[in-house]
């Protein structure tokens, strides 16, 4: 790790990230979640946030509904998705505003090695903490800055706020969501757009991180939200600036892939996709009343209607599990749509091992979604739960930065520092490395 004397580790060693550092400075989805996603393969991430000390939380992540235990009296509970996207993290409770405060971020600046956040653009800059400012206290630094519309362009867009949903309207995403007109646009069913962006930014920080490490010179990383799922939208620029099409919403098919599309089974939906010619042959030859001509690529998609009659014809007569069967058997690209319910039973899912049980700080003990990629050496994992807000403000200033105790005090006195413990903490044991299958 960066910085003078011996390196300290606050988190148990594993995964391919082990000894880098990151500081997270993010709110509400996008930005804590590039950092969650490095934590979860053994990066030490230090969540930095600034008061109230108290709900209602500067990172309002902390609050969404539904709050978990069930039934916590207001204030005392702790957000689902809090338990879910801020894992594996340390956290520091730091007034950012005011000088001992930046002090103390400049003083974890010269030991880490990735800097994110996602404020509004300038905040950083207003509060004299800005990219030249860190990187005078470590020229290494990789800042990853997470926001709607970018560091850069038309200042009304810059400062104008974004969410999940409005980057999935601004990058063109919601245009080809949902049946056509006259039907409205469909959203993506969860915070996609921020999920997607955060883990572009990861990617990003861990380019940045590399450029770094050959050359000894941090540099910034602008993401925009709107631009990463731009960017994902296939061949959709090239649509309309080659072929002059501007293409829209095709409900649940495909605009070129067939067939390539949703079906009711008898007991359910199903998926069935047969792009390419020889995956057409397997299934045409389950189906009824198939035309000659339909082995042309070309005339099955000026005859999609009826070919996919046929399809729904076929799977209207079969359950999902037999469909599911039929396609294990012919080589063919058939799923049910899987619900949570059925993803809890399914033996796959279990066998590499995508359920993992932790214990959460204010929760207790909890079971969600595991770890992905999967690493042959170096796997990821869940140490430990989300932590309350200032749960580690001792070991990070006295442990790692090497303040006397009586500082720390003194900090916490003005205001400086704080810290929000649950007020009835679980009982149980104490959190610890934990995989499914350990």
């Amino acid at each position: 790790m960066t910085g003078d004397g011996a390196p300290v580790a606050l988190v148990p060693p594993f995964g391919p990230l082990q000894g880098i550092r990151v500081i997270d400075c993010g709110r509400f989805v996008a930005g804590p979640w590039a950092s969650t996603y490095l934590g979860e393969f053994g990066a030490e991430v230090v969540h930095v946030e600034g008061p109230p000390f108290a709900p209602p939380y500067s990172d309002p992540t902390r609050s969404l509904f539904p709050v978990l235990p069930e039934g916590a009296a207001p204030g005392d509970g702790v957000s689902e998705s809090w338990v879910q996207y801020s894992r594996n993290k340390l956290s520091l409770g730091v007034d950012l505003r005011q000088r001992e405060g930046r002090s103390i971020l400049l003083d974890l600046a010269r030991r880490s090695e990735v800097f994110i956040e996602s404020s509004r653009p300038g905040t950083f800059d207003r509060l004299d903490l800005g990219d030249a400012v860190l990187w005078e206290a470590n020229p290494r630094l990789t800042i990853v800055h997470v926001s709607g519309y970018g560091q850069t362009g038309r200042p009304e867009r810059v400062a104008a706020p974004s969410f999940d949903l409005i980057g999935q309207a601004f990058s063109g995403y919601l245009s080809l969501q949902g049946n056509p007109e006259p039907d409205p646009p469909m959203r993506a069913g969860t915070a996609l757009n921020d999920t997607v962006t955060g883990l572009a930014a990861a990617a990003g920080a861990l380019m940045g991180l590399v450029h770094a490490q050959r050359t000894g010179r941090g540099q910034a990383v602008d993401v925009a939200q709107y631009e990463v799922f731009f960017t994902l939208l296939e061949n959709l620029a090239l649509d309309y600036f080659v072929r002059g099409v501007a293409r829209g919403r095709h409900g649940s098919a495909h605009a070129r892939l067939h067939p390539y599309d949703l079906h009711r089974a008898r007991d359910g939906w199903v998926v069935v996709a047969a792009p390419t010619q020889e995956a057409w042959e397997r299934l045409g030859a389950l189906l009824s009343g198939v035309e000659p001509g339909w082995t042309d690529p070309g005339t099955r998609r000026a005859e999609r209607a009826r070919v996919d009659a046929a399809i729904a014809a076929y799977c209207r007569e079969r359950s999902v599990e037999e469909l599911e069967r039929i396609g294990r058997e012919n080589d063919l690209a058939i799923s049910r749509v899987y619900g949570i319910s059925d993803i809890a039973r399914d033996p796959h899912y279990r066998a590499r091992g995508m359920f993992v049980e932790w214990d959460d700080p204010v929760a207790g003990r909890v079971k969600g979604a595991g770890v992905a990629p999967k690493f042959s050496r170096t796997p990821g994992g869940v140490w430990r739960g989300a932590p309350w807000l200032g749960q580690d403000n001792r070991r990070l200033l006295i442990d790692l930065l090497g303040y006397p105790p009586s500082r720390v005090d003194a900090l916490a006195r003005d205001g400086v520092i704080g810290e929000r413990a649950p007020a009835h903490p679980p009982s149980g044991p104490e959190p610890y490395f934990r995989r499914e299958g350990l």
